[in-house]
């Protein structure tokens, strides 16, 4: 019987995607249905029953969203909040709020990494989820960024990466 695995993701904030914030936009329903089809294959594949999010408005909600939809297909799988800082939320706007903390009540595990915001505090938390995991999921255009430098961090820890670029049409 395999090992269950972990997986966790990192991935741009709108400002970041092609579409921004528009999540009605064809380019960012096509990124979330590639998303869904990947976390469904390393559920299938790797046996991965763990997944981690960092939380953050853009990449890691849609994907916490997605693992919260595939828990009913899948119901042994479950979903850790890595939260960087208590304050990680507190200058979003009221809907985005909401919507953070309508996935944190419904997430299996929240690990709170710091009480206070610090400089490094999301860089911490991102380190935290790729040494937790054996995957890591992308959403990655390959320009510098915090994302970019959590998949150099994943590679030199010699993880298994996916990327999925938010470019690609």
């Amino acid at each position: 019987m395999k090992q269950n695995k972990i997986c966790c993701f990192t991935g741009h904030r709108p400002q970041k995607l092609p579409f921004g914030a528009n999540e009605n936009d064809p380019r960012c329903l096509r990124l979330k249905n590639r998303l869904r089809h990947e976390i469904e294959r390393q559920i299938m594949k790797n046996s991965v029953a763990h997944f981690i999010t960092g939380m953050a408005i853009g990449t890691d909600m849609y994907a916490a969203e997605l693992v919260l939809e595939l828990k009913k297909q899948y119901p042994q799988i479950t979903l850790e909040a890595a939260i960087p800082c208590r304050s990680q939320a507190c200058k979003w706007s009221e809907p985005l709020r909401i919507r953070y903390r309508d996935i944190l009540s419904l997430c299996d595990k929240q690990t709170l990494l710091q009480d206070a915001y610090t400089a490094d505090c999301m860089q911490n938390r991102n380190r935290y989820m790729v040494d937790c995991s054996d995957i890591i999921i992308a959403v990655w255009d390959g320009k510098p960024s915090g994302t970019g430098k959590t998949v150099r961090y994943a590679e030199e820890c010699g993880k298994n990466i996916i990327i999925l670029n938010p470019r690609e049409e």
